[in-house]
């Protein structure tokens, strides 16, 4: 079992709901990636989602796109990724991590082999975009025999067919698009979520974290209240970027930014 299980059902005891930051490993720079880590759960995050660089990172927005090209500048790889969880897990063995990305720098490392290395650093779930559950079985198998979770993304799209067959292959939660389109849109429709919801839920027991269109704390609360974690990508990637020349004022800004949404996640109850 990886660490993403205990965590929702201790959240669930609570009465809490998730809150699911992400950042993408290496932006601006490498070195600030872990202490940008740390700073998230100081500010309220129960899990990590880590975006892994990529040259065509398709489900991603203008924002997470230029985040990747910042972070491949600096030859950001998924090796260094690794490297990165490796080294927060010396300050830090709770907090659950998702590596989000894409297939390819997983099949050029070879399945078994990268679910072996990301088990050792300490990765608890894998979100790859672009692998269905229709072909991830080899990739599923090999994270499943190292206690990693096979996270699958499901989309304003998803009929009950498709719901019942990722609700059947994936574990850890399941990652509810919040619209049809890229990340950092300002698209979000709590109605048609919530409705949307109450149908996924009738095909898995598994937590549903919801994310795409969260941009403040307002969101981030209506969110709350219908779904069992908020993830909020674009508006922190965005402050990085804003911000990539004072190094030193990203790790306050994020902090800032994501405890308002915490707080508001925790009044909505």
């Amino acid at each position: 079992m990886s660490r993403i299980e205990p965590c929702f059902a201790r959240l669930k005891t609570q009465q809490r709901k998730a809150l699911i930051p992400y950042i993408t490993a290496g932006d601006p720079q490498p070195d600030l990636t872990v202490s940008l880590l740390h700073a998230l759960v100081s500010a309220g995050a129960d899990l990590l989602e880590i975006g892994v660089p990529f040259s065509d990172p398709m489900a991603d927005g203008p924002v997470i796109q230029a985040a990747c090209e910042r972070a491949l500048a600096h030859h950001v790889t998924l090796h260094n990724v690794l490297d990165m969880v490796r080294e927060f897990r010396q300050q830090d063995a709770d907090t659950p991590i998702i590596l989000m990305g894409y297939l390819n720098p997983i099949e050029v490392w070879g399945y078994r082999d990268f679910a072996e290395a990301a088990a050792a650093a300490g990765v608890d779930g894998v979100l790859t975009v672009d692998m269905p559950p229709e072909e991830a079985g080899e990739l599923a198998a090999a994270l499943q025999a190292h206690h990693i979770d096979t996270i699958f993304l499901l989309a304003p799209t998803s009929n009950a067919h498709r719901m019942q067959l990722v609700g059947e292959s994936a574990s850890g939660f399941l990652y509810y698009v919040s619209f049809k389109g890229v990340t950092g849109a300002n698209r979000l429709d709590v109605a048609s979520v919530a409705a949307k919801l109450e149908e996924l839920r009738k095909h898995t027991k598994l937590p549903v974290g919801v994310g795409f269109g969260i941009r403040d704390p307002e969101s981030a609360a209506q969110v709350a209240r219908i779904a069992d974690a908020v993830v909020v990508g674009s508006v922190l990637v965005n402050r990085i970027a804003e911000l990539a020349d004072q190094p030193e004022a990203i790790a306050p800004a994020l902090t800032e930014t994501l405890a308002a949404m915490r707080a508001a996640i925790d009044a909505a109850g």
